[in-house]
């Protein structure tokens, strides 16, 4: 199950972080989201700059808490004893690249991904630093930047009654910002038992006990109603849309590719074991499925990253195992599918960790040094980009910050990352402000 874990070191819970109520099938939430959205789309369209994307869709992997990146993609073997850690590096499938020894399965995989170690930013701090990993814009209190599955939601042609952004999991900060509700997440609950993993998506499942016949019942009555006010009222613009929407509504709720896509049982048993019989692992598998069936952006979540103490027990009995099965299994069954080239997957956190060992046998927060993997997409495969020092103080060369990766990514989707958006005070705003497109990332 998907349940509320402890909060981190700053109070906030690690929960689903953008949220669209459960009753709304029953009010106007989803039609009036359909119907915001439509009015969006028709606001400040721009081209996308002309270049052929090579993505289709993203899959973020969210490591909430702040991942010790220098005891995972690069490790300081030769630093001093309170800095390089308990953890040894291994070969991978790339000459050259080593990482640790807790990630063997994405080892072999490390031929189809790019390791990023020379990202960096301002700001140790768990919720405002979530906002710029996930918005790819420096946090300002003049202005809510939408997260990057929000604006990808909202510069992306969605499929036919097939959401365009959906979440599983822990990531607590960040919302469509600017754009309004329409972009929001889908959001799943659930867990890993039952019919399709147990999977349940607000505002596009039924609650227990009511059909898709009492729903069409319902919206027939509702039909009747809308005629007879169309008949009382002659300028029926807004009933005639309402209309429209809930049509939308239901298509969503009737279609079968979304709920093919939630159905894991239709995977070979050998295969939801390859991902990982756990939460996060099955939310990978459905998050293929998911991109398969069109849906353009969806985060998963893995969190606990927060390891002030027992960092090296922590990481090795349970989170580096965790996620070096279904990381792995995720880029190996997506090449295996041929998806990979259009699909990109980033695994990243908030911020890295210090290279000081503390007294707790824990590392603190440090945001002048990270690293991300990403695959996929437009990407380079088997590749390094740039490096930190001896101690994993600061990155040396190729520096980049998560305004840069955004914008990257946001190229190989075929969207011009310095695109204006209107907000609805009329303000133009670029997508990411300060972002630049790292040319040598791009296969």
């Amino acid at each position: 199950m998907f349940t509320p874990s402890q909060t981190d070191c700053e109070g906030f819970y690690r929960r689903d972080f953008l949220k669209i109520g459960a009753c709304g099938l029953f009010g106007l939430s989803l039609p009036q989201l359909l119907r915001l959205e439509s009015q969006a789309q028709a606001d400040g369209k721009k081209e996308s700059g002309g270049k052929a994307p090579k993505a289709r869709s993203v899959i973020l992997v969210w490591l909430g808490g702040g991942p010790a990146t220098i005891d995972m993609w690069d490790l300081k073997p030769e630093a001093p004893e309170g800095i390089r850690g308990e953890f040894k590096p291994i070969a991978t499938k790339v000459e050259g690249l080593k990482i640790c020894e807790h990630l063997p399965q994405m080892a072999a995989v490390a031929d189809k991904v790019t390791v990023v170690r020379s990202l960096y930013h301002s700001i140790p701090s768990h919720g405002v630093a979530t906002v710029w990993m996930t918005t790819g814009n420096k946090p300002t209190s003049a202005m809510q930047y939408p997260v990057m599955g929000s604006l990808a939601a909202r510069m992306l042609r969605p499929e036919p009654a097939i959401p365009p952004y959906v979440t599983f999991g822990e990531l607590r900060s960040g919302t469509s910002g600017y754009l309004g509700t329409a972009y929001n997440p889908f959001v799943v609950e659930g867990g890993t038992g039952g019919k399709g993993g147990g999977f349940r998506v607000r505002g596009i499942t039924l609650p227990n006990g009511f059909t898709l016949e009492e729903l069409e019942n319902r919206n027939r009555l509702l039909q009747k109603l809308d005629r007879h006010f169309e008949a009382i009222d002659k300028s029926a613009d807004l009933v005639g849309g309402m209309e429209t929407f809930h049509q939308q509504a239901l298509d969503i709720l009737r279609s079968d590719k979304t709920k093919k896509a939630f159905d894991l049982e239709q995977e070979p048993v050998s295969l939801r074991e390859r991902y990982g019989k756990n939460g996060f692992g099955q939310a990978a598998l459905a998050a293929c499925r998911l991109v398969e069936a069109g849906v353009r952006f969806v985060t998963i979540s893995l969190g606990g990253w927060d390891t002030h103490g027992k960092n090296f027990e922590t990481l090795s009995k349970r989170l580096l195992p965790q996620l070096d099965q279904t990381l792995s299994a995720l880029i190996e069954n997506l090449a295996d599918r041929g998806r990979l080239n259009e699909t990109l997957v980033y695994c990243a956190g908030e911020f890295g960790r210090t290279p000081k060992i503390n007294k707790n046998s824990g590392r603190d927060h440090w945001a002048r040094s990270m690293a991300a993997v990403l695959a996929g997409g437009g990407l380079k495969a088997g590749y390094v980009h740039g490096s930190t020092d001896g101690q994993g103080m600061g990155a040396t060369n190729e520096l980049c910050t998560p305004d840069d990766i955004s914008a990257t990514i946001f190229h190989c989707l075929g969207i011009n990352p310095h695109q204006e958006l209107i907000t609805p005070s009329a303000r133009p705003i670029q997508l990411f402000r300060e972002g630049k497109v790292i040319e040598k990332l791009l296969a």
